[in-house]
This record gives C-alpha cells, structure tokens and sequence, in this order.
C-alpha cells in the first residue's frame, strides 16, 4: 500500500469522524431544546477524544451548545491542539 492511500484513509476517516461529532452534538442540542433523552456527556468528550475535536468545537460554535461547561469550554479545543500535534508528528497533516 503507497503513502498516499494511507493518507487518503487516514483523512476520510477523520473527516466521517468530525461529521459524526458535528451530528451528534447537534442532536443533542435538539434534544436540550425539546426536553428529549440526551446525548451522555462522556459519549460527547469520548468522540472529540477518538478524532472529533474539530467537528465537536466546530458544532459548540455554530449550535452554542455545551460552551458554558469547563471541561468542554477547554478540553475540545486541547483534544484539537494536541490532535492537530499529533498529525504534525506523524507527517500526516
């Protein structure tokens, strides 16, 4: 397999797992506005953790949604930094 199809996957999961984020922390805005079961705060945290940072700040921007709490006030934009570091470090970026 060339570098170049490892780079390609790399980034098309990245891009289905910030579209994912974006999603779910838009349904769960919703469901805040409706009085509807909600989207577990660790379920949140755990998809901006595995690759989502930037659909999940992305989506706190646009819905303004969850930028009152600290640990996601600070820890989504963090997961991005250290995120985007990553990438850098592996030459994937």
């Amino acid at each position: 397999m060339r570098t170049s199809d490892i780079h390609f996957i790399a980034a098309s999961c990245l891009f289905v797992v910030n579209l994912f984020a974006f999603v779910l922390y838009g349904c769960d805005k919703m469901c805040a506005k409706r009085g509807w079961r909600r989207v577990p705060e660790k379920i949140l945290l755990l998809i901006a953790l595995f690759g989502g940072s930037l659909g999940a700040l992305a989506a706190m921007v646009l819905f303004r949604h969850k930028t009152l709490h600290l640990k996601f006030k600070y820890g989504v934009p963090l997961l991005l930094i250290l995120q985007i570091a990553g990438l850098i470090y592996l030459h994937i970026f």
